[in-house]
């Protein structure tokens, strides 16, 4: 399986990813605090797939020639329509394709897009109001007190737009950030403290729930892990 970036962050998708597969790969389908879209074409056939957060790794498969590209929202960034915490944990929408491949959504067809003008087709769904950004999400992301708001209110908008609690979107970036470390060639021990854990048990029991593998699998890179 081969994956990579095609382009960085620009307006509400944090960058734009492909990835193909030329014989059938599993890899580990690592836990995220984004909810994306993602374009799969399997047997000549191209599906869309909304998709919410996950707060646990999941073991899947890549099937043989098989293209992938897709993005990650901006935290806060969401389609009304289809609640992140409704897709969470690979509960996916399929959006409904027409025969001459466009995008069937809120009644409209849609073209379908390409990882190279990827931000035009968000660019349109946010004109048409199929896309919102609640920047309340940030603000307590960051720790912000949102003082125009009741607390019960801005952690309500908090959950509809990211589909988890600020704790466990936390946990999920503290076992990411532990995984960059450990690539970056980051001692175990050391990834422990720098990362904000207890203790070395308690990375490894993280990281086997939200990564899939162990801090030894992922620093010896034997780990096939998902974007």
């Amino acid at each position: 399986m081969t994956s990579r970036f095609v382009s960085g962050p620009d307006g509400v998708l944090t960058g734009v990813w492909t990835a193909e597969c030329d014989s059938p790969t599993g890899f580990s389908s690592l836990a995220t605090s984004h909810p994306g879209i993602g374009f799969a074409r399997i047997g000549g056939k191209w599906a869309v797939h909304l998709r919410g957060p996950a707060t646990k790794a999941s073991p899947m498969t890549c099937p043989a020639d098989a293209e992938f590209f897709g993005s990650d929202f901006r935290l806060g960034a969401y389609l009304p329509m289809f609640p992140p915490a409704r897709l969470s944990n690979l509960r996916d929408a399929i959006l409904p394709t027409l025969s001459d491949g466009r995008i069937l959504l809120d009644g409209r067809a849609w073209e379908m897009p390409t990882p190279d003008n990827l931000d035009v087709f968000f660019t349109r769904l946010e004109r048409a109001g199929l896309l919102a950004f609640d920047p309340v999400v940030e603000e307590l992301r960051h720790g912000v007190a949102v003082r125009r708001l009741p607390e019960r209110t801005a952690q309500s908008r908090f959950v509809r737009a990211v589909g988890l609690s600020r704790r466990k979107l936390q946990l999920i970036e503290r076992a990411r950030h532990a995984v960059h470390l450990l690539h970056g060639g980051v001692a175990i021990a050391e990834v422990v403290t720098t990362a904000g854990f207890y203790d070395q048990p308690q990375l490894t029991r993280s990281l086997r729930q939200l990564i899939g593998h162990t801090p030894a699998e992922v620093a010896r890179g034997t780990a096939v892990l998902g974007l």
